[in-house]
């Protein structure tokens, strides 16, 4: 069955965290307002874990079952996200322990503003990052996802992998440097 869509959005300024954890933690009906608000970035990062929407929609809901039945003992301390997919990367990894590969990059996503040679440059470009990505090591493969698929900031990454800010943002860089140098991408 299919997850309920969420009603919120991440953005949503109306909707302080703080708040809603602390609702939540007096109210377990209220754990609907972080669903709402973290459902699509967690979906979309374990979609990307999974490989396949079945696969995405049952971790997604193991990972906000987990939350909700850990969110007593939960101390806020601004990193709610952090603490979030955390839960989904452990999923995940237990989902992939057993044997399962991870998506592969969407290698083909034309739209039809581009002319077809433009089209073809761009898809032979995302086939070589989705190359170079399969080529990365799981820990630089996670800080990408960390940061493009989930949307997490640099502090919230920090938290997630137990390192410090600046290692993650010094780490996420030269890879970036790195990847885009591989790519023959200019730096400017």
């Amino acid at each position: 069955m299919p997850l309920a869509k969420p009603t919120t959005s991440l953005s949503d300024p109306l909707m302080d965290e703080t708040i809603l954890v602390s609702s939540a933690q007096r109210d377990p009906a209220q754990f609907a307002a972080l669903y709402d608000r973290y459902f699509r970035p967690i979906y979309h990062y374990l979609y990307n874990r999974a490989g396949s929407r079945a696969d995405a929609e049952d971790l997604t809901a193991q990972t906000f079952l987990a939350a909700l039945e850990a969110l007593p003992g939960y101390r806020h301390r601004g990193h709610f996200a952090a603490w979030l997919f955390t839960i989904a990367r452990n999923k995940a990894r237990d989902f992939n322990r057993n044997g399962v590969s991870q998506a592969p990059l969407d290698e083909n996503h034309p739209d039809g503003s581009e002319d077809l040679l433009s089209q073809a440059v761009r898809n032979d470009q995302i086939k070589q990052l989705a190359n170079l990505f399969k080529k990365s090591t799981e820990d630089e493969q996670e800080l990408m996802r960390l940061r493009y698929v989930a949307d997490l900031s640099f502090v919230e990454i920090g938290v997630c992998l137990g390192r410090k800010e600046d290692t993650v943002k010094k780490t996420f860089y030269r890879l970036l440097a790195r990847l885009q140098d591989q790519l023959g991408v200019s730096h400017d």
